[in-house]
């Protein structure tokens, strides 16, 4: 059977859903992301809490590994915040990943194309109350700022934008994408967090206003990813093409 996809396939995507796995396979071509722990359902105890604070220290970041939209995600800045934290995300999934936390800008950058053809979009740099890009600053407040031009050095720019060039590169990733990246503040080394196969495409998503800054509206964006969709061959349940 042939499929045609205007973005990643099967693979690609499901890799990425999966933080943890993304993560591996980023670390094994030298692509730079926190250092982290994971954890389990029903091995949350205290053993596992030592273990999470000794390798990481505070504050850090505690999510679900396949979730999306910052649900169950909590900063964690004391000890005693640990065991809730842990909790909540292992009630989205039964994988909880611990996170070094990075102080720093948080920026993230689109991707478009396949392969050695693919090409990134405008960094937009993303400036959320108290710091706190969490769901409902996502989506229920109009105080998240989302600068692009995102204002980072042009130099720092162009190294993010070959950064995830990579990342997306590495995963199989096709059509389009979105790497949300955070920048040490101190170091200004970007660390990659995760990607996004299906990033939202509503006009007031952060791919359409990355492009709208390159110089393609919302109808050229939609039909440059239409244009380059492919075909993809995948068996027939009785083995026949």
């Amino acid at each position: 059977m042939l499929s045609i996809l205007p973005g990643s396939g099967v693979m690609a995507s499901s890799i990425a859903i999966d933080k943890t796995m993304t993560k591996r396979v980023w670390l094994s071509e030298n692509v730079p992301t926190p250092r982290y722990v994971l954890l389990t359902q029903g091995h949350l105890d205290e053993q596992a809490q030592a273990h999470v604070l000794q390798t990481l220290g505070l504050p850090l970041i505690v999510k679900p590994a396949r979730e999306g939209s910052s649900i169950g995600v909590a900063k964690v800045t004391q000890a005693s915040e640990l065991p809730q934290a842990l909790q909540a995300a292992a009630a989205c999934d039964t994988d909880v990943l611990c996170e070094q936390f990075i102080a720093g800008d948080e920026v993230t950058c689109p991707v478009l194309g396949e392969g050695e053809s693919a090409q990134a979009l405008p960094v937009i740099r993303i400036v959320a109350p108290a710091g706190n890009y969490d769901y409902q600053n996502k989506y229920f407040t109009d105080d998240t700022q989302y600068l692009v031009p995102s204002g980072l050095p042009e130099a720092e720019e162009k190294a993010i934008q070959a950064l995830v060039v990579k990342a997306y590169q590495v995963l199989g990733c096709k059509g389009w994408g979105r790497v949300d990246v955070m920048i040490d503040a101190q170091s200004r080394k970007p660390y990659l967090l995760e990607i996004n196969t299906s990033p939202g495409m509503t006009g007031h998503s952060l791919v359409p206003m990355s492009a709208k800054a390159a110089g393609m509206d919302y109808e050229s964006l939609c039909m440059h990813l239409l244009a380059h969709a492919g075909l993809e061959h995948s068996p027939s349940a009785g083995g026949l093409a």
